[in-house]
This record gives structure tokens, sequence and C-alpha cells, in this order.
């Protein structure tokens, strides 16, 4: 049995927790928060521990460590688990910072610490279909990667402040998607936005709507749009052109019954948030995870993912501001 500890008992940190329940051979040993009273909230659901973070590093009988907490933090929790020989499951992204990050990968690899990046778009069963057939070779070589990701409504602007701003905190996850398709690494990007759903965001210093093209040392290109705004819900598509056709995962609808009528056909709009699109993938993530440190094996994507993303994010913000595409390495 996997004793796993909870560091963050927010949003994403009750999230992993509900995937732990439906992991055989893994439980929730113990939580921790910076605040009380939601660390009560989940021990009582799962059964676990209410423990300082410190506490829950340090416990002998804790074997793994998932991070759900601000990002500032992540350093330290990442420097000290690893330090003491704990796996981890970390949230994007590892560190705002390239250079912090390339200081844990050090740490990390010098302890031998099983590490997963949270980027759970991967383990999502369309996105892993399609990243399966291309390998497969079934649409030939990749020359176009398209991906369109549209949250339903933008964040309060006081999380926009410290967010890192769009291209690191929501453009990172089709940082990393286009990675997997393309199956080269990134030389090349030019990005561009603008705030367009709601002014304050420009005014934090922020874009609510980009674009960014990415290019592969073969010449592989990469195009990915994000807006903050989806009136019909949580949008979702990928589509990779092929020498010999094309491959696509669509938006998956709240149901699936459609209505036929002299005024057209109607279909349900796409689930609405996150929570509901990426269910499946946070459980397979989280399978993948436990069983990676029950083998041996080392889980996918790891932290030199985190680091390729958060480098390509960095590359997009220049871009974003001089206005001319960034090499990378």
């Amino acid at each position: 049995m996997l004793n796993i500890g909870i560091l963050g008992c927010g949003r994403i940190g009750q999230v992993h927790a509900r995937s732990v329940s439906h992991v055989d051979g893994a439980r929730v040993a113990a939580v921790a928060d910076a605040f009380p009273a939601a660390a009560s909230a989940l021990a009582e659901k799962t059964g676990a521990r209410v423990m300082s973070t410190d506490e829950i590093i340090a416990s002998p009988d804790i074997d793994a460590v998932v991070i759900g907490t601000p990002t500032d933090t992540h350093f330290d929790l990442i420097d000290k688990s690893a330090k003491v020989g704990k796996a981890i499951f970390c949230e994007k992204p590892v560190d705002m910072s390239a250079d912090r990050i390339r200081q844990l990968i050090t740490i990390v690899e010098a302890a031998g610490a099983p590490f997963l990046t949270g980027f759970n778009r991967r383990f999502d069963p369309g996105f892993a279909a399609m990243r399966a057939r291309i390998a497969a070779g079934e649409i030939g070589e990749v020359e176009l990667v398209t991906i369109l990701s549209r949250d339903p409504s933008p964040p309060p602007v006081s999380y926009i402040k410290s967010s890192g701003g769009l291209f690191r905190d929501m453009m990172i996850h089709d940082f990393d998607m286009a990675r997997f398709l393309l199956g080269e690494e990134i030389v090349r990007v030019f990005a561009t936005g603008s705030a367009l759903v709601d002014p304050a965001i420009g005014e934090a210093g922020d874009v609510d709507t980009a674009v960014a093209v990415l290019t592969t040392a073969s010449g592989r290109i990469c195009q990915i749009s994000n807006s903050r705004r989806a009136t019909y819900g949580y949008d979702q598509r990928a589509e990779v052109h092929g020498s010999l056709g094309l491959i696509k995962a669509n938006n998956v609808p709240e149901h699936n019954v459609e209505i036929a009528s002299g005024a057209g056909f109607r279909s349900a709009p796409a689930q609405h948030f996150f929570l509901e699109r990426y269910a499946g993938a946070y459980v397979a993530e989280m399978i993948h995870f436990v069983e990676c440190v029950a083998s041996g094996m080392a889980p996918s994507p790891g932290i030199r993912d985190g680091l390729a993303a958060q480098m390509i994010a960095d590359a997009a913000a220049m871009s974003l501001e001089t206005g001319v595409p960034v090499r990378l390495g």
C-alpha cells in the first residue's frame, strides 16, 4: 500500500485525493494545508490524518507526496521531499523560473526520487489514443498540429496577477501537448495576444486571447489558440495532419443526445470545465504515478518535461513582448 500525503487541500488537492480513492494499492494517509479548515474537511472525506507539511515530508510512513500548493512553494517542497526519498507528484508549473527548475532537476535526479509533472491532458483517453495511433504510423509523418484550448470564463483578476500570465498558467498545458503530439522538440516560438475578454486583465499586464506558433528542427509546425472565454463550454480540441491523413480529438459533450427538426440539428454543449472534462484523465494520471512508484519505472511526464514546457512558455511571453519569434536552445 502506497501511503500518499496531499500537500494543499484546495480544489486541485481535492481532485487528486478523489483520484487516489480510485487506485488500488494507494491511499491518502495524511493531508496538510495552510488553512486548517481545508485540511480538516479533506481529512474527513478521506479518513486521512491532518499533519503539518514538514511532518508529512519527514514521516517515514509517508511514501509519496502530491504537491498542489501555490507555485511559489513548489521549490522548497520538492527540495525537501526529494532529499528524504519521497516520490513526488507536482502540479504544473514546477516553478516559474526555468533556472530554478534546472536546480530541482539536479536535486531530484541525485536523490533518485520518482517525479511526475501534472500535465494531466496526456492521460485523457482521446489525446492518449491520438498519440498512440500517431506513433503506430496511421497518419504517416506528422506535419501540422492544431490545438484549441478555451476556458468558459476567465479567473478573477486577483488570480491573473499572480498566475505568471496566460502562457505560463493556461497555455503551458498546450505546450506540453504540442511536444506530446509532435514527437520532436520545439526550436522556435512566435506568439501574439490581446485582452479582448476583460480590460482588467490587460490592466493587470496579461492577455486573455492568444495564439502561438511552434516549429521543430525538422520543420513540423504546431499552432495553438487560447481564449479565456467560450460561451459554449470548455473547448478542448486537437488535430494532427500527417503525410497519410488526419487524426483529431473533439470536445466531450454533456451527453450524446441529438435533436433534429426543421430548424436543424441540436446537440449538447461541451462539458463545462476541466473538473468534468478531465475527470478520467486525473484518475489515469494517478494510476500511472502509483504504478511507476511500485515498479521502479520513471513516471512520464517527468520533471524535465516540466522544464521544457516552461522554457516554451517563457519564449512565448518574450515573443509577445518583443513582437518577434524567439529561438530555443
